[in-house]
């Protein structure tokens, strides 16, 4: 009987977890005032890199939550936290370059890569931050 109770923890906590990363997705690419997606479909590996660190920037600290959490609305709760942080980054990248939507655009490399690891940078102290 313990490995059916393991098996459906993982499966909670997996599957909860990656709804979290689809409506991280969704929110994120909402937030921004360019379309990840379809430049990211179109090639652009400026947009690439940036949506991927901020991806990575996310998922680091679910990961984080998921092993430290208590119970799965704690883990929803530090994965909420985990999205207003990933926010916050683009918030504070956007503050120091206004124009970091037009660079990715036009498939500035180093600011993509400016974006993603300020994203991944985020996300791995945040992670760190999450131990109680």
């Amino acid at each position: 009987m313990h490995i059916l109770d393991s098996l459906l923890a993982f499966c909670s906590y997996f599957f909860i977890g990656l709804a979290m990363v689809m409506v991280f997705l969704f929110v994120y690419s909402r937030v921004t005032p360019h379309d990840e997606w379809q430049l990211i479909k179109n090639n652009n590996f400026a947009a690439s890199l940036a949506f991927s660190g901020t991806l990575l920037g996310y998922v680091i600290p679910l990961s984080s939550a998921a092993i430290n959490s208590v119970s799965i609305p704690d883990y929803l709760a530090w994965g909420f936290i985990a999205l207003i942080v990933q926010l916050l980054v683009y918030g504070g990248v956007r503050l120091y370059m206004p124009k970091l939507s037009e660079k990715i655009i036009n498939r500035n490399f180093a600011a993509g890569l400016f974006m993603g690891t300020a994203a991944l940078a985020g996300g791995i102290f945040n992670a760190a931050c999450m131990t109680w």
